[in-house]
């Protein structure tokens, strides 16, 4: 853990209890004298240096030695056009896609997506806010919903999409937005809509699932 979200500014003085405690000092092992960063939810650049002062049964004190603006984040902004697939293969990949720098995720609902799924929003906050206190990013993946490939496009016409095609994705540079189908691929009336769109492959003989091939082209464009 490079640091620990809190859900406000702390003070000078840091008591923490709880669930908190357990983990720092029975499942780390924190002892006095030991620093610790923290951020907050309320300003998530401001990076915050602690250190261990006293520590009781229930209790951890800390003294704030330092705070100091610092963003952690991709240089690289990738949007990912994501054809809705089961939302708990979105879950298992989400840490992740947020540890490479993803920065933006757009949920659409596709010809051949299962309809039933539904976008737990806040589920997939704390799943982002757990990575990111492993990995030490201060930026939120950006979550949006869109209820076709056709509104999508519209919106963000220079995407890139990911599909059985000629060219390699070692052809394009500079891709901002890729947008990737669900199991199944897309459906013949949407890959006649994606025609004037470039299209792309991985160089690899294997038919991957929707979430390897999210985090294949993800990987590939951002490190």
């Amino acid at each position: 853990m490079t640091y620990i979200l809190l859900e406000e500014t702390p003070t000078e003085l840091l008591f923490l209890k709880g669930e908190l405690f357990k983990y720092l000092v029975k499942v780390r092992r924190h002892g006095v004298g030991d620093k610790l960063y923290f951020r907050t939810k309320e300003n998530m650049e401001e990076l915050y240096l602690y250190q261990v002062k006293t520590i009781e049964n229930r209790s951890l004190e800390l003294e704030k030695i330092s705070c100091e603006v610092k963003v952690v984040a991709s240089k690289v902004l990738l949007h990912i056009g994501w054809c809705v697939i089961d939302m708990k293969s979105i879950e298992k990949v989400l840490p992740s896609l947020s540890e490479i720098g993803v920065n933006k995720i757009s949920f659409i609902s596709c010809d051949r997506s299962q309809k039933n799924f539904k976008h737990d929003m806040k589920r997939l906050k704390r799943i982002l806010e757990a990575s990111m206190q492993q990995c030490g990013r201060s930026t939120y993946i950006e979550f949006d919903v869109y209820k076709n490939i056709e509104d999508f496009i519209k919106e963000f016409p220079q995407t890139k999409v990911f599909d059985f095609a000629k060219k390699t994705i070692d052809q394009y540079r500079d891709i901002e937005t890729v947008l990737v189908g669900c199991e199944g691929g897309f459906s013949p009336s949407e890959k006649e809509f994606l025609q004037s769109q470039d299209v792309f492959r991985l160089d690899t003989p294997m038919v991957l699932r929707s979430e390897s091939a999210v985090m294949a082209v993800a990987s590939k464009i951002l490190l």
